[in-house]
């Protein structure tokens, strides 16, 4: 286990996740009822979240914290689907809303980046909001993800990425040590690729 496994998993982690991430990500965001989670983790965010609406989707691909997930959340109101968020298997304009927190940068180069956003963009309603927030590039956290992927996603590229994805509205705000952003979904996308 590297040492952002050990962090992701830690007290410290879903403290900052609970008071300081995600309310400087959702701002006055409104996510509505039935919810996308994008890349849980470990669940810091899903704990979070899951409190704030009435029925959270997390789509999980390691098997292993998927298997995790599940018991964790068993009997609550969240469903956890072990999938790749690149082609998921959920319907066209089911969720209210979608979150992907702190995860982007486990996703191997842009291509497949682009291709979570269409997807997120396909099972969005039209006009549903999507969150997503990440570190931006540092040697510490690069090296801290040894034997991991780590490609962050460079925020300057967000707005034209988003729109070619198929969300509008965007807005990027790049905090102490990572972004936000904030997109509403403009129409059911085709998926690319």
């Amino acid at each position: 286990m590297n040492e952002h496994h050990k962090f992701c998993g830690s007290d410290v982690w879903r403290e900052m996740v609970r008071e300081k991430i995600i309310p400087w990500a959702l701002h006055d965001a409104v996510l509505g009822d039935d919810v996308l989670e994008v890349g849980p983790g470990y669940g810091a965010t899903t704990e979070v979240f899951r409190e704030r609406v009435g029925h959270l989707t997390a789509v999980e691909i390691d098997p292993e914290l998927a298997g995790r997930l599940v018991e964790r959340f068993a009997g609550t109101n969240v469903t956890i689907v072990e999938g790749d968020a690149t082609a998921m298997p959920l319907e066209d304009g089911r969720f209210t809303g979608a979150v992907c927190f702190t995860m982007l940068h486990h996703v191997p180069g842009a291509e497949q980046q682009d291709r979570l956003f269409a997807e997120v963009a396909r099972v969005l309603r039209p006009g549903a909001v999507l969150v997503a927030t990440d570190s931006v590039y540092n040697p510490q956290t690069e090296a801290a993800h040894e034997g991991d992927t780590y490609e962050p996603v460079d925020p300057t590229t967000l707005p034209a990425r988003l729109a070619a994805a198929g969300f509008a509205d965007v807005e990027v705000e790049l905090g102490e040590s990572g972004w936000a952003a904030r997109a509403t979904a403009r129409r059911v996308a085709a998926p690319t690729g």
